[in-house]
Formats: C-alpha cells, structure tokens, sequence
C-alpha cells in the first residue's frame, strides 16, 4: 500500500519543512510495515510538495501515524496538507 499526502508550503517555509519532513521520515522508518518513503517537490509549482510512503499494510501506516512521537512530529505540518484521499492500494505494479 502507498500513502500520499500533498502539501501546499509557502515559499518561506520550504527549507524549513523539508528539514521538519526529513525527520517525519525517520520516525516513519522505524515504524514495523515500513518499505521506503520520499519527500518531492513539482518542477512545476515549488509550493506543491508530497510525502510518498511505502507499507506493508494500511493498518501498519495508521498505527506509525498513531504513535505519539510521530504525531507531535507530524500535527503542525498537516496544516498545509491538502484534504484529499491518501491511501492507495496497489493494483498493477511492473
């Protein structure tokens, strides 16, 4: 399963998100179901970044999202997030 979470970051707050994202990540690492995850930011509009995370499961990806370390991490950045679906099921893959 792959997690996708979109983010609109003003242009002042880039480096600094990406630095507060990086550490999402690593809490996200050590979570168990964990396969890989990135962070990406569009050629096309700088502001528009995304968190692309790989599990084993949807139940792995909530219960990382449950811990409180990860939550106290991850709550002030989730005010940029876009408010879309962002859990995906893998149907094809080659």
């Amino acid at each position: 399963m792959i997690a996708i979470t979109r983010y609109r970051v003003p242009g002042e707050r880039a480096g600094g998100f990406a630095e507060e994202m990086a550490a999402v990540l690593d809490a996200l690492a050590a979570a168990p179901g964990y396969r890989a995850g990135r962070l990406a930011r569009t050629v096309d509009d700088p502001g528009l970044w995304a968190l692309i995370t790989e599990w084993d499961g949807a139940g792995y990806y909530r219960r990382a999202l449950g811990v409180p370390d990860l939550r106290m991490r991850f709550m002030p950045l989730a005010a940029m997030a876009l408010d879309e679906p962002g859990a995906y099921e893998i149907v094809a893959s080659r």
